[in-house]
């Protein structure tokens, strides 16, 4: 089910048959080194089931983003909630295959996403949980108008956290 298009992408929810397009990047090493390891297809079937959870209790998840000319899968992107200080939040999130970095189009997805958090979901606040040295989520995080708010410690794990108001 497609939730939203941008002008490149369109951005549809997740489903079982995921697999093998979450795979092009969580067994990619390059594209994982921010997190503590690469994921395994084990893995990669919770996250969907993650996923599919959000949808269903929060209307809400990460999202399929594929481009809109030929239906390319280049990544994911959307809004989960997340335990901050033991407060719930909900982040922008997003994580792309790697041959189609330094292209735009994480900032435009993760701009739509929170275009729609705050128009559809009416949401008042996001944010974007990012491991410390990973500079290019960063940037992405204030492309989108987020401002660094604070530094926390997530999964033992020097966190930032950039956030932004409706």
């Amino acid at each position: 089910m497609v939730v939203f298009e941008t002008d490149r992408l369109k951005l549809r929810q997740m489903d079982e048959n995921d697999e093998d397009n979450l795979m092009r990047i969580f067994s990619d090493p390059i594209a994982m080194q921010y997190y503590p390891s690469t994921k395994t297809k084990e893995q990669a079937q919770s996250w969907i089931k993650w996923n599919l959870k959000n949808y269903e209790n929060n209307d809400v998840g990460l999202w399929i983003c594929e481009l809109k000319e030929n239906g390319a899968y280049v990544g994911q992107c959307g809004i989960v909630p997340q335990i901050v200080n033991e407060q719930q939040e909900m982040e922008v999130g997003y994580l792309f295959v790697r041959e189609f970095w330094g292209r735009g189009l994480a900032t435009e997805a993760a701009r739509a996403s929170r275009d729609f958090g705050f128009t559809k979901l009416g949401l008042p606040r996001l944010i974007s949980m990012i491991y410390k040295p990973n500079l290019p989520s960063i940037k992405v995080a204030e492309r989108i108008g987020m401002t660094f708010e604070k530094e926390t410690l997530i999964k033992n794990r020097e966190t930032l956290i950039y956030s932004i108001c409706k």
